[in-house]
């Protein structure tokens, strides 16, 4: 069975220490970070599944670190465990995107029962999200990372899986180009965006036949999936 994914971060080592214990002991795989920056650095170079945030982190606290963790996934479970105790604390945190807000000291129950249920809950929203497109003559398997018809079966990285899938799920809506190298990577450096290059002129080759669709540059302003229905 695989294990959930916690990004856990927490400054206090002994806290930290009990706490991942007690996580992993409930079989949960917990990547353990002290500082903000790193955190965040690790949130975009793994998947995970839940993020259990300290407030008062070095380097960047945990209300900048949820808000640039929500600008890469809008829906990962969110929870803060903090010695703030003020209600303007809270609040600002529940309107960051946090899913709760636990006030140390805690109850490791308390918190393992939580978990379980913003873990269901986002599983049940990921189930009912769209995996099967049509587009033309194709079509789009997103699960699977394949474009098909009867006669014809085009494999996709993940990748480009993932940009197809975010043109068709904003289809004639004009994405930013950083937004878009946001969401595939968690930023948008010179490098990503060359790869974004590459990526959309397969997109293109594979589109070539399909009247009415087509993958429109904006110079200096981002792409639009253009689709005349």
């Amino acid at each position: 069975m695989q294990l959930h994914k916690i990004l856990y971060a927490e400054d206090d080592e002994t806290l930290a220490f009990l706490t991942k214990d007690n996580l992993e002991q409930n079989r949960y795989e917990v990547t353990h970070c002290g500082l903000g920056d790193v955190c965040l650095e690790a949130f975009k170079k793994e998947h995970f599944d839940i993020c259990i945030l300290d407030i008062m982190l070095p380097k960047m606290d945990g209300f900048e670190l949820a808000t640039e963790i929500r600008k890469i996934n809008a829906d990962i479970p969110i929870i803060f465990l903090s010695a703030k105790t003020l209600k303007e604390d809270r609040i600002k945190g529940l309107r960051l995107g946090a899913d709760d807000y636990l006030v140390k000291p805690f109850s490791i129950e308390e918190l393992l029962l939580k978990i379980e249920i913003f873990l269901k809950r986002s599983q049940k929203n990921h189930s009912t999200e769209k995996s099967i497109y049509t587009i033309g003559k194709y079509f789009f398997d997103s699960k699977n990372y394949v474009v098909f018809n009867d006669s014809e079966k085009i494999n996709l990285t993940q990748r480009e899986s993932d940009l197809l899938k975010l043109f068709l799920d904003n289809k004639n809506t004009v994405l930013k180009r950083e937004q878009i190298l946001t969401s595939l990577w968690g930023n948008d450096d010179y490098f990503m965006g060359r790869s974004l290059d590459v990526f959309i002129s397969r997109l293109r080759k594979i589109l070539t036949d399909e009247k009415g669709i087509s993958i429109e540059n904006l110079h200096g302003i981002g792409f639009k999936l253009s689709v005349v229905e």
